[in-house]
């Protein structure tokens, strides 16, 4: 099944990225959270965790899924680890390796905090997740 969610009715975007997913270190799959990794270049979106939508292959007006996003360095598990954005989809799983994806940052949840393990971020993963549904139920069409 393609899920196709249309755009927010209210608002717009606070920031667009769009890159190409890249294999990260499997972390976010081992925690139950697989993400699609872009790269961030220069100073980009605000760190932290947003309420977001991803459109696979947007040149080819490709589906649109609601998604939550952490942008940062990853403190839980780096000390100064490299920027990047990691998108969750939401009930979807895809192979996104090496595509093109268009993330529209639309709320920003919380700062990007360092937690004292994985069990601790895993919780407050299920937050933001839920944050992130709240949001989606608010303000996308279904």
């Amino acid at each position: 099944m393609v899920l196709r969610v249309p755009v927010p009715r209210t608002g717009t975007p606070v920031l667009q990225v769009r890159g190409t997913v890249e294999h990260g270190d499997q972390r976010g799959r081992l925690l139950g959270f697989p993400t699609a990794n872009v790269a961030l270049d220069g100073d980009g979106p605000a760190d932290g965790v947003w309420a977001a939508t991803v459109q696979v292959d947007p040149v080819h007006d490709g589906p649109v899924h609601v998604a939550a996003v952490s942008v940062g360095r990853r403190p839980t598990y780096y000390a100064d680890g490299v920027r990047l954005l990691e998108a969750f989809l939401l009930d979807v799983s895809l192979d996104l390796y090496d595509r093109e994806v268009l993330v529209s940052l639309h709320r920003h949840l919380r700062p990007q905090l360092a937690f004292s393990g994985s069990a601790d971020l895993v919780e407050q993963m299920h937050r933001d997740v839920a944050a992130t549904r709240e949001w989606a139920a608010a303000t996308v069409g279904r």
